[in-house]
């Protein structure tokens, strides 16, 4: 296949994942235009029957298209390395922009992160998030379970199996996008607590720079302690550095007034005009602003032997879909 087959057919699978419903070729041909591709729909048909030979791609019906499949999602996060450098970044910037969350209400969406365990681990599970809920070591304190079926965002949860579904602490920009305050989310990061104060950020990674959420990176190298962080006040859990305009800061704690009120007191700590946040610079004009990792409960899930599958940034979820974890744990 040629270079040129195989750069087209990524972009289909692009717009496929995307959309993230069945499309036919003129739909396809319309999102891609919308993005300076000019690809016909004949040529599109053309390369939906061999995506559809890969595995890639499975016709849902004539009337109603294609959609992508796991193994097309697989594909996306293996081809072409160099242009996924700074991918995350994208979608973070992408996500937010799309979240819609009313502050004077408490409706709209936030960004999920979920977690695939089969059915039989769930209680075991649940139990290794509940220091990190009391602790207050994640997003807030909302989750919610789904069921084999279901679909949150871009994943639908498989047979025999369950989806922990916890707040990204992207939705933390979409609040400030909405707000009309730009965030800049500079690192991700391990952050290391003692006596439970956050003391030093031990491992950085820039957005920009990076093809999977950092978070995710470190928890799949067993590098978090956040159920020991949890239970002694002593360990590395994830975290990030963002950046917003110093003119913002009495807005910005505000929202993070408003968010911790209703379950989701991410924000750690805002800084100060122009001055390092934890040793790291901050650019001129700006504030840092500490930010704990929606995905911490689900690190500590893996760090107790739990078997799962992670997929931060998943997509867009009703907030009205999460509840306390003290409802869900019956406490």
């Amino acid at each position: 296949m040629s270079e040129r087959s195989k750069r087209a057919q990524i972009m289909i699978l692009k717009v496929l994942r995307d959309i993230n419903a069945p499309a036919g070729a003129a739909r396809i041909a319309e999102k891609l235009e919308g993005e300076g591709v000019d690809l016909k729909p004949r040529s599109i048909r053309f390369h939906l029957a061999e995506l559809d030979r890969r595995g890639f791609t499975v016709l849902v019906s004539r009337r109603r298209g294609r959609e992508i499949t796991d193994a097309g999602r697989t594909e996306l996060l293996r081809s072409n390395i160099a242009e996924r450098i700074g991918f995350i970044a994208a979608r973070v910037d992408t996500l937010g922009y799309r979240m819609r969350l009313n502050t004077r209400q408490r409706s709209g969406t936030v960004i999920a992160n979920i977690a695939i365990i089969e059915s039989s681990g769930y209680i075991k599970s649940l139990s290794s998030m509940r220091p990190v809920f009391e602790a207050g070591l994640g997003m807030g304190d909302r989750i919610f379970v789904a069921k084999p079926g279901d679909r949150i965002g871009e994943i639908s949860v498989p047979k025999r199996s369950l989806a922990i579904v916890t707040v990204c602490s992207i939705t933390i920009n979409g609040l400030f996008l909405h707000e009309c305050i730009p965030v800049n989310s500079r690192y991700g990061g391990l952050l290391e607590i003692r006596d439970g104060r956050p003391e030093r950020f031990v491992q950085l990674v820039e957005y920009r720079g990076t093809t999977m959420d950092p978070l995710e990176t470190f928890i799949r190298a067993g590098m978090t302690e956040v159920y020991k962080c949890a239970t002694s006040g002593h360990g590395l859990i994830g975290a990030s550095l963002r950046e917003i305009p110093s003119a913002a800061i009495p807005e910005a704690r505000r929202i993070q007034a408003w968010a911790r009120e209703r379950g989701m007191g991410g924000i750690l700590a805002i800084g100060r005009p122009n001055r390092p946040m934890l040793d790291i610079p901050v650019s001129e004009g700006r504030a840092g602003m500490l930010v704990l990792g929606g995905l911490n409960p689900i690190a500590a899930m893996i760090e107790r032997g739990g078997k799962m599958t992670i997929r931060p940034l998943a997509g867009l979820v009703e907030l009205d879909r999460f509840e306390s974890y003290e409802n869900l744990m019956g406490l």
